[in-house]
Order: structure tokens, then sequence, then C-alpha cells
């Protein structure tokens, strides 16, 4: 099967990190196609970069679409315009972060989430709470790393990330963790061989997902919420978004 893997910003090394990710785990006979828009911010770090990444992500979600993909996966963890790409998608759409918490609610009683930015955390709470997760989830930490400076060698980014999963599993009794940013898609086997806990990337539970739902031949559901949108006409910068 054929995967597009989006990063929703238009960082182009990053996006090669998270194909890598991908990659890593996808099995044989699957190809990971990692793509970002030309059109947006650099990070997505909170809702105004989210606002302005979703109409380049969803470009992309119609490109694959033309291109008859087998399934999407939107790599940002905040699952940027998820509801808008499933609206236009027949394939299955994944939010990295909506993949990732249902793979760490199987793995143990309450997770803790690590994410970048305190900015971030109120998006995860919410869709948390709508995933019907809340729950499951001790606590959203944030470990005050800008998501740039994941790409950064010289940062103290894997430490910071490390100290907070120290910090949630004796402050939050965690039994399991969520990476809480795609850049963070190359620390979690290291991170949870060190903490002796399941640390969970929503990349590459993403990736599974998909390849899960096209072994079974499910898509996305027409009827109701995902339905096609209406035809209607689009104008100014957005006319060529028409349905």
């Amino acid at each position: 099967m054929r995967i597009l893997v989006i990063n929703p910003n238009t960082t182009h090394s990053m996006t090669e990190k998270i194909g890598e990710a991908a990659r890593n785990v996808a099995a044989a006979g699957t190809t990971i196609i990692a793509v970002n828009p030309a059109d947006g911010p650099v990070s997505i770090e909170g809702y105004y970069d989210e606002a302005f990444s979703v109409p380049g992500l969803l470009t992309e979600i119609r490109k694959g679409e033309a291109d008859k993909i087998d399934a999407h996966i939107i790599a940002c963890f905040d699952d940027t315009g998820l509801e808008a790409a499933r609206s236009l998608a027949s394939a299955p759409v994944i939010g990295i972060g909506e993949a990732a918490f249902h793979f760490a609610s199987l793995l143990g009683h309450r997770f803790s989430v690590i994410t970048t930015l305190s900015r971030s955390i109120a998006a995860i709470e919410t869709n948390l709470m709508k995933y019907g997760l809340a729950s499951r989830c001790a606590r959203v930490r944030a470990s005050e790393i800008p998501v740039l400076e994941l790409e950064n060698p010289a940062s103290n980014a894997s430490a910071r990330i490390s100290e907070e999963i120290e910090r949630a599993k004796n402050e939050d009794n965690a039994e399991a963790i969520v990476l809480g940013c795609a850049g963070m898609a190359d620390l979690a086997q290291r991170l949870s061989l060190k903490h002796g806990l399941p640390v969970v990337d929503g990349v590459a539970a993403a990736v599974k997902l998909a390849e899960g739902l096209g072994v079974l031949g499910l898509k996305t559901s027409k009827l109701g919420a995902y339905a096609t949108p209406s035809a209607k006409v689009y104008r100014g910068q957005f006319k060529d978004s028409a349905p």
C-alpha cells in the first residue's frame, strides 16, 4: 500500500526525519511518501500557526486523493485539520495524536504526554476530551522546547524530554508516555529503554493503524460528519479550493 505522510509545516528537514521514522516501521510492501506544503508556517506552535497550516495541508490531501493514495497521515501532534481532511478524502486519514493516544491507552492504565511548549497543552487536552481519552491521560507536560530546536543537534532537547518523562513517572504515576510532537519521532525507542516503560511515537503508531485499515479494506465514512463537502463557489485566494 501507499501511505502519504503530510507534515503540515513547511520545514523540509523535519519532513525528511518524519518520513524516515515512518519507513522504519512500515511493513514490507508499504511505500511511504512524505511531503509538506509549500505555504504556511515553518512550525506549528499554537492555534494561530495551526489556522495558517490547514490550507496547505488540504492541498496535499487533494493531491494524494488524485494520486489514489491508500491512506493519509497528518504528522502534527495537534491533529491539525483532521476533520476537514477526512471530509475531503475517501482514503483513511489518521492524525498522529489520536493514533498515539489509542496506542498508549492499550499499554498502561494512565499515560502522560510530553509536548514542546506550554501553549500546546490546551489543544492536546481538548483533543483528548474529544477522543474520549481524557480520563486515561494523567497529565500533558511541556518540555518548553520550540519545535525547530528538535532539529538542532546542539540543543539539549533529548535530555529535557527525558527529564519530563522521569517527572511523569514519579509525579503522575504514568505507566506509558506519549511523545507530543512529530519532531520527537526518533527518540521513542531510546527513551523507552532508558526509562523502562512504553514510549509511543505518533508517527509509528499512525503508520501501523493505516496499514491495518488497508488490510481490512476500510475507508472513511461519507455518511454524516465526514460527508463530501457540498459543491459551492470559493472566492479570492481560495478559488481553487472548491470541492
